[in-house]
């Protein structure tokens, strides 16, 4: 049986720049990018899980978690429909460092295709920005 997932990722921004990590879907063979964050579990507030992705994928904490929106996101990967309540937050990193830093290890690499890095939404993207609506969301939020 199918389920729509509530999910909870992060927008942290340094600048025009954001943190995104770098997917791969092997069916479609198409690469892409998205922010940090994952699902939310029974009996867990969004907040709560955001804190608690982000420790598990890149060993940080954060501070000035606000929830900026929510996205609707129906789409196909790996050959399979997945439907998403996406809530979008921003939030800074308590350790500054990780600002002076081109890219961040994940320690979830068997999701993601390599280390988070920061992309400048002013510049063409490598890669379409999931889930669809973000960019029109950020640049709302700005």
């Amino acid at each position: 049986m199918s389920a729509i997932r509530i999910l909870a990722i992060c927008v942290f921004r340094h600048g025009s720049k954001v943190l995104v990590a770098q997917g791969f879907d092997a069916v479609k063979e198409e690469s892409f990018l998205r922010p940090l964050g994952g699902a939310v579990e029974f009996g867990e507030l969004a907040a709560d899980a955001l804190r608690r992705e982000i420790r598990e994928e890149l060993a940080a904490e954060i501070a000035e978690v606000v929830q900026i929106g929510v996205l609707e996101n129906i789409f196909t990967y790996r050959g399979q429909p997945g439907h998403e309540i996406v809530l979008v937050f921003d939030a800074r990193f308590v350790d500054q460092e990780f600002y002076q830093k081109d890219s961040l290890a994940i320690h979830e690499e068997d999701i993601w295709d390599g280390p988070a890095r920061w992309v400048d939404l002013n510049d063409d993207l490598p890669f379409d920005l999931y889930p669809d609506g973000l960019a029109a969301l950020l640049r709302n939020a700005a």
